[in-house]
């Protein structure tokens, strides 16, 4: 029953995932163009998370679990328990598959915000970067063509068909003296292998300084400014470091999370996988483990346990927050869609929910009013904020 419905709503989850592959994504897109129904199915989707969001801010944390997610059924009735991963996602691909049928049920319940707030919308960012050699010549990664860009200090740079950029050794001698930076302007996100394979996801307004053969004085060393997501390749002979914010972490091999943005108050280290040293200052240090997070202040390393995926969303093009007040999430609002947010009033409400950073804006927005508590206006590149 369904079948097709089901497939397309298969799709949909892994697009709000996003883990959709090309191939799915053109499969989506197809059906979506097919008929204005199918958009507004879609939409409706939309919408529906919008409800569940407004409905687990009060009935539905699951603080063992990180998330509990609150499913309206087809009969309209509200289910709180806690259930495992498949079975959760076949009852979501359910519901939007009855509800491509046509069936729909939550119109009556969850009401877009009035057009007069959203003057206009505001897309998501996208793939994109400046390069900045040792010369000081900026190269524009999302306009220049695939291929070999510059050659330095024993060091060929590249961008990959899949719009990345590599920097691979050629075996001549290295100059330290050949500095490259990578930055992110807001609304922009890109992926950089480092000459030792360890590859780097820069976050939007954010910089990566480094030594273009990556070695200075027997370690590989990086220099962050903003957030990255660091992958590090295996040298039990050179450490890797990276400094930042008033901190410096000290890995041999593992994947880890860093946010350090001027505007945050902490600089924090997310650990993933493997162990990392992190230190402030020399005068206070801290050995992390796995799902634990490490923040500076005051000057000293603070630890404590966490769901690393909440640290990482951005990495896989989601939103995701978890007990967050507004500011923190109007911040990443403003770096990803480079907007100027204006408080006229400042919410104390605290925000749960996720949603697909492929997104416009608008969506974001839906959500967090849905969720009460707050109300915005958008005029062109202005995002105001008020209290409901």
């Amino acid at each position: 029953m369904f079948e097709k419905e089901f497939d397309i709503a298969s799709l949909i989850i892994a697009r709000q995932k996003a883990e959709l592959s090309n191939a799915d994504m053109q499969k989506l897109d197809k059906w979506l163009a097919e008929d204005p129904a199918n958009r507004a199915a879609f939409e409706e989707w939309g919408e529906q998370n919008a409800l569940q969001l407004k409905l687990s801010k009060f009935n539905a944390i699951d603080e063992q679990a990180g998330w509990n997610k609150v499913k309206a059924g087809i009969d309209g009735k509200v289910i709180k328990k806690s259930i495992p991963l498949w079975p959760r996602i076949l009852v979501a691909a359910a519901a939007i598959a009855f509800m491509i049928a046509g069936v729909y049920f939550y119109r009556s319940q969850t009401k877009p915000a009035p057009e007069s707030y959203y003057v206009n919308d505001v897309k998501p960012g996208t793939v994109g970067a400046t390069l900045t050699l040792s010369n000081g010549k900026k190269i524009r990664l999302s306009g220049t063509a695939n291929g070999k860009l510059a050659e330095e200090s024993g060091i060929v740079v590249k961008k990959t068909a899949d719009g990345q950029l590599v920097y691979e050794a050629t075996g001549s001698p290295a100059d330290p003296n050949k500095i490259n930076t990578l930055t992110t302007a807001k609304g922009e996100t890109y992926v950089l292998t480092l000459p030792d394979k360890s590859k780097v996801w820069l976050n939007a307004a954010s910089s990566l300084t480094y030594v273009a053969s990556l070695r200075e004085r027997g370690r590989r060393v990086v220099r962050l400014s903003g957030e990255g997501y660091f992958e590090v390749s295996r040298d039990k002979d050179h450490p890797f470091v990276v400094e930042s914010k008033g901190q410096q972490v000290e890995v041999l091999g593992t994947h880890f999370n860093i946010n350090s943005y001027p505007d945050e108050p902490v600089a924090r280290t997310t650990l993933i996988e493997g162990s990392v040293k992190v230190s402030a200052g020399g005068s206070s240090a801290a050995l992390l483990k796995p799902e634990q997070q490490a923040s500076i202040q005051n000057g000293k390393v603070m630890v404590a346990d966490v769901n690393p995926d909440l640290y990482v969303a951005w990495k896989n093009n989601n939103f995701v927050f978890e007990k967050n007040d507004i500011r923190y999430i109007m911040r990443q609002l403003e770096r990803w869609y480079n907007v100027e947010v204006i408080y006229e009033s400042v919410p104390t409400e605290k925000f749960w929910g996720s949603v697909s950073k492929f997104d416009n804006i608008s969506s974001v927005l839906n959500i967090l009013e849905s969720a009460g508590g707050v109300r915005f206006k958008l005029q062109g590149q202005k995002l105001y904020v008020n209290k409901n």
